[in-house]
């Protein structure tokens, strides 16, 4: 099976040396997404409501170069440094997401890139109707 790289520069472009997301077969496999502006490449200013909407808009970008849309994400892993944003994380995914809600994990971390409070991967499967 091939795998072939997305990328957009609606999102941030990679900080390392992967790609911003890998298609193989109808599946793809999105690159965990932080808070950055996609034209600076800086961090967001803003509290954590904002941050998390950067990332999901970055997840977004991604997941429409792919050719799909949110609701192709059926897994979705958020990483926090503080598990006390949870529940804005579940108001946020409620707001992007439609049911059935894709599966997700949502786990603390003691530290993120750059020191962001948030990151989020996600895998997509492509015309799953």
């Amino acid at each position: 099976m091939s795998k072939t790289p997305i990328s957009t520069e609606a999102a941030p472009a990679a900080i390392g040396p992967y790609s911003q997301a890998i298609r193989a077969g109808n599946t793809v496999y999105l690159s965990g997404q932080i808070p950055l502006d996609p034209a600076s490449g800086e961090v967001l200013e803003g509290d954590f409501t904002a941050l998390t909407n950067r990332v999901f808009d970055n997840l977004a970008a991604v997941v429409e170069a792919a050719g799909g849309t949110m609701d192709d994400i059926v897994k979705l892993n958020v990483f926090l440094t503080d598990l006390s944003h949870f529940a804005t994380v579940n108001e946020l995914m409620a707001e992007r997401f439609s049911e059935p809600y894709p599966a997700r994990a949502a786990v603390q971390v003691a530290a993120l890139p750059k020191g962001v409070p948030v990151e989020m991967d996600a895998v997509m499967v492509l015309g799953n109707d």
